[in-house]
């Protein structure tokens, strides 16, 4: 109880006597269905506000406040001076500040009362001393009661419930048998890949983007934010830039009338100035400041036992916060209004997808096709998994009740679960080498009309999870403060029976490889043969996708030598840059493309409106066309001193981009052709 955790910290009888009758069902006892004792505290108290006139209306407001939250009023035989002097002061450190709150910080230190957390109030000095601290917690408990839905109170509530199950072991998916779920696997470049890119693009003008992009690059040796990143080193372009552009080129080819294609990007505490300084310094990459939307994330209060009591940052009166995971994202697309203002603006499908994995958009036409084919409200791009690989997998979990859903399941939750279950052996391969639970990679498409009813239904909040990390057998004690967290992906386990959610599987080569390891953990992940998914295998992952695409389209190009910067093993030769405004999807790339060659130390960069016939390219060949121009490459052969990546030096100086890549791009001799005049440029041999 409140009171037997009050008792623990040592306040007062008076103290631990308030706050007992507080814990009582909801101002019971300051609405009058049980009469409080009067303590010498809450006498002194009244006569101390007797006295203070102007600060009793001050906690008259706050008390209001707090009624109107919960939809109560009061009633009118109960005398206000009754209750107010034991709502708030229930510690002596709160009674010698009265004096300095506001009345919102009045109703803060109400609620902070009744849900057990006056131990944030047990060293404040007396009014007049380090006043400002004590204002900057009331500033920030405001901000996290007004961003979580249904307030402080909510959240103590779900962080009680869940870290009660926490420490009983409770298993989450306990009731539920997995199965192995249906959905699209899809074999890129096939007949059926091209269809479903065609079917996609119908719709991709009627679509909204979200990009999750919360997360700073420290992680990978990287101080600013993540997606301002170069993707390569040929183009030098940023995330941001990138995927900018694809919302640019499938605008130019999939709406009229001047529809543009929105775009959401959810960021942080951590992220958000700097992402929209980036975006106003590099004016937006070309997209229309009415087309972007920041919604910034809020964190959460850190928890530092199973009773919910909020941590406190070091040294400080203000509480520790840590994020709430990207499962905000539902919510904020609702609180904000924007999910409803793209359905008005005739917006079908919305897709989200995370900061650093540029390949995610080759694949994002197919993706959107298989939703339209399909019909599904829920779709997760996927990627072929292997048994035990740290990816969460799709599954279709039944319940003894006939219940049913298709939802990730985090590997680490995957293995125990069938061995529970279904396979004694776990999470095995099945005949084609891999498992039979596809990898989820967190790209994803919604339907929008059954997504907003869903929103208008719940708000918009995830399922919740706690991961509370003990230092002791009874679980009683945590190795450091842990939070209520939420996932994305779960938004599948709001949806009713009959649900229409499925996965579409594509290779891994056209679609996935994420850029979050530092070089490091990427060396010691390549040296156990995992994938090192760092900076320099995200830039030859994109080179080799764009290979294999041009000789889809009978180009011949050649495979470069695998090479280890940094003991990460990547192939980085041919560098191909093939931009969404030469080719949004790979079918159209294939008309723009016929035969050719590329040479094994060649780059080549495509950055506009061309066509390339015939190229046999030795050395490095720019084809950037600007102000409604266009090049057409015909037959030519160009032979070059070329661009190479050289592996940098020991101790060599580089900035962080560079370094953590283990390779600069060294420039010897290459050709442009960059026509600027609005006209076809022809270049034959």
């Amino acid at each position: 109880s409140l009171s037997f955790t009050l008792a623990r910290t040592g306040a007062s009888t008076d103290s631990t006597l308030c706050i007992a009758l507080l814990a009582m069902p909801l101002f019971d006892v300051i609405l009058g269905a049980r009469k409080a004792p009067q303590s010498a505290k809450v006498k002194e108290s009244e006569a101390y506000l007797k006295e203070h006139p102007a600060l009793k209306g001050k906690l008259d407001a706050a008390l209001n406040a707090c009624l109107a939250a919960q939809g109560r009023a009061w009633p009118e035989v109960v005398e206000p001076i009754a209750y107010i002097s034991g709502a708030l002061c229930v510690t002596p450190y709160l009674a010698s500040n009265l004096e300095i709150l506001g009345a919102e910080e009045m109703r803060l230190a109400t609620l902070l009362v009744t849900i057990g957390q006056t131990h944030l109030f047990a060293d404040w000095p007396a009014a007049g001393k380090r006043d400002e601290e004590k204002h900057a917690l009331f500033t920030q408990l405001h901000t996290l009661d007004s961003s979580y839905p249904g307030g402080l109170r909510a959240y103590y509530a779900s962080a009680k419930k869940l870290l009660s199950e926490a420490k009983a072991g409770c298993n989450p998916l306990g009731e539920w048998t997995p199965e192995v779920p249906s959905g699209q696997r899809v074999s890129a470049g096939s007949e059926h890949f091209f269809a479903l890119e065609k079917a996609g693009m119908d719709v991709i003008g009627q679509t909204a983007f979200v990009l999750v992009a919360g997360g700073l690059g420290e992680r990978l040796g990287y101080k600013g934010i993540k997606i301002a990143l170069p993707v390569d080193s040929v183009s030098g372009k940023s995330f941001m830039q990138w995927y900018a552009e694809y919302i640019l080129a499938f605008q130019a080819r999939c709406c009229r009338g001047g529809r543009t294609i929105q775009l959401a990007i959810m960021t942080s505490d951590d992220t958000h100035a700097r992402t929209l300084a980036f975006l106003e310094s590099n004016k937006y990459f070309g997209l229309a400041l009415a087309q972007v939307t920041l919604i910034k994330q809020e964190k959460v209060a850190a928890l530092m036992d199973n009773e919910a009591h909020f941590a406190r940052a070091s040294r400080s009166f203000l509480l520790d916060t840590k994020p709430h995971g990207h499962g905000d994202v539902h919510h904020l697309l609702w609180s904000s209004g924007l999910a409803t203002a793209w359905g008005k603006a005739g917006v079908r499908y919305v897709s989200f997808f995370q900061d650093t994995n540029a390949l995610a958009f080759r694949a994002m036409a197919c993706l959107l096709g298989v939703s339209v084919k399909s019909r599904l409200e829920y779709n997760s791009l996927t990627v072929p998994r292997m048994p035990g690989e740290a990816v969460g997998g799709i599954a279709r979990l039944m319940r003894p009740d006939g219940a049913s859903m298709t939802v990730n399941v985090e590997y680490n939750q995957l293995d125990p679960l069938l061995r529970a279950t279904v396979s004694p052996e776990g999470d095995v391969a099945d005949a084609s080498g891999y498992s039979p639970f596809p990898g989820n990679i967190n790209v994803i498409a919604i339907e929008l009309g059954p997504y907003l009813k869903i929103l208008e239904q719940t708000g918009g909040s995830m399922p919740e999870f706690v991961n509370p990390k003990y230092n002791d057998a009874e679980r009683t004690r945590f190795n450091k403060p842990t939070r209520v967290e939420s996932m994305m992906q779960d938004y599948p386990k709001l949806l009713g029976i009959g649900a229409r959610v499925g996965f579409t599987q594509l290779d891994r080569w056209i679609c996935f490889s994420p850029v979050k390891n530092a070089v490091a953990d990427a060396a010691f992940k390549a040296a156990k043969k995992s994938l090192p998914e760092c900076a320099a295998s995200g830039e030859a992952d994109m080179y080799l996708a764009s290979a294999r695409m041009l000789r889809a389209a009978g180009m011949n190009v050649q495979s470069g030598e695998t090479v280890k910067p940094l003991g990460i093993p990547v192939c980085i030769s041919p560098m191909l840059h093939l931009s969404p405004a030469f080719a949004a999807t790979w079918s159209e790339l294939i008309k723009k493309v016929k035969g050719g060659s590329i040479s094994k130390r060649s780059c080549l960069v495509v950055d506009g409106e061309a066509t390339l016939t015939g190229l046999e390219l030795d050395g490095a060949l720019m084809v950037r066309p600007t102000g409604g121009s266009s090049v057409k490459v015909d037959g030519l052969r160009e032979t070059n001193g070329g661009w190479q990546l050289r592996p940098l030096e020991q101790g060599e100086k580089a900035a962080e981009e560079v370094a953590m890549r283990g390779y600069k791009l060294v420039q010897t001799y290459s050709r442009t052709l960059a026509p600027s005049d609005g006209k076809l440029r022809v270049v034959k041999a």
